[in-house]
């Protein structure tokens, strides 16, 4: 796969993504810890269908045998599905997605903490910039105390908290993909591990609808929210998840990580054209700021990018 061709499909795997916040404002009795509960369990599902059509019988001892950094893989995308659900039945959508746009910096944090790679000074000031966002728009929420004329939910600040779950699994867990993705020729291990990161997304559903499960019961979904959770579990989640998996052996981390901020901008347009659900003034300059963050870090990166490859021309 050619890296256009890489992008193009990232671009897609977004658009997938960012229909999940419109879907829930559109249910009817499903919230919280059961939405969860659903959209993780239809996940699974769906993934034990098309890997199992594509591994057959052997899909299960591989479950079994799979190696640790599958594993923990799995436990990354477990904290990505349950954090995500449950950040959207406590805020509002803009609240969630500009959170989560923090991944790009957090992944380079950890490029530069485990791998010991040198931060740029641009990108410490993304760092800075974006936090400010962040703070800003928490700071917000936590004076209106959840329930204040600019609160489109209850415990809009909690919601702030757990959505910050997401961004940091992700940045492990692109590492971690990058990483398995690097096949070493001659290298059975590594040519192993990488074949075996998407069942890292089945493993990460199951554990999410595990954990759901007992704090979702009773089950209270109409048949109207099961319908539309599935959809959720399959389109939304399922398919794009894998896409992504294979998307980074030719994407790197960062990139990955800072493609997937295009879901904030569909996602928030998508509630407010389809749900009517209008992001509020410290949402739009908080999400403002992380965007800006991570668009100048990138321009700043690809023009020193030009400036080195016209001088080895040279």
């Amino acid at each position: 796969m050619t890296h256009r061709k890489a992008v193009v499909l990232m671009v897609l795997v977004t658009l997938l993504w960012s229909t999940a916040g419109v879907v829930t404002r559109h249910l009817e009795a499903a919230r919280g810890f059961e939405l969860t509960f659903w959209r993780s369990a239809f996940n699974a599902l769906a993934l034990l269908i098309g890997l199992g059509w594509l591994r057959g019988p052997a899909l299960l001892a591989q479950l079994r045998q799979a190696p640790r950094m599958v594993w923990a893989s799995g436990l990354c995308w477990a904290v990505m599905f349950t954090a995500f659900m449950l950040a959207l039945s406590l805020t509002t959508v803009a609240n969630v997605l500009v959170t989560m746009a923090l991944s790009p910096l957090l992944t380079a944090l950890l490029a530069r903490v485990f791998l010991h790679h040198r931060l740029p000074a641009r990108t410490w000031l993304a760092i800075l910039v974006a936090s400010l966002g962040i703070a800003w728009m928490f700071g917000h929420e936590m004076g209106q105390g959840g329930d204040g004329p600019q609160a489109t939910a209850p415990l809009a600040w909690l919601g702030i908290v757990v959505a910050l779950g997401v961004p940091m699994a992700s940045a492990i867990n692109w590492s971690l993909m990058q990483h398995a993705g690097r096949q070493v020729a001659g290298d059975a291990a590594a040519a192993s591990t990488a074949s075996d990161m998407p069942l890292a997304v089945l493993i990460g559903a199951l554990i999410s609808a595990l954990c759901m499960l007992p704090l979702a019961w009773p089950l209270q979904a109409s048949w109207h929210d099961v319908g539309l959770l599935a959809s959720l579990g399959a389109f939304q989640l399922a398919l794009p998840c894998l896409l992504v998996v294979h998307l980074t052996r030719v994407l790197s981390g960062p990139e990955v990580a800072l493609l997937a901020q295009l879901e904030v901008i569909f996602g928030v347009l998508w509630a407010w054209l389809w749900a009517g659900e209008q992001p509020s003034s410290a949402a739009l300059l908080g999400g403002g700021l992380v965007l800006a963050a991570l668009v100048g870090n990138e321009l700043l990166a690809w023009r020193e990018q030009a400036g080195h490859a016209a001088a080895s021309r040279r």
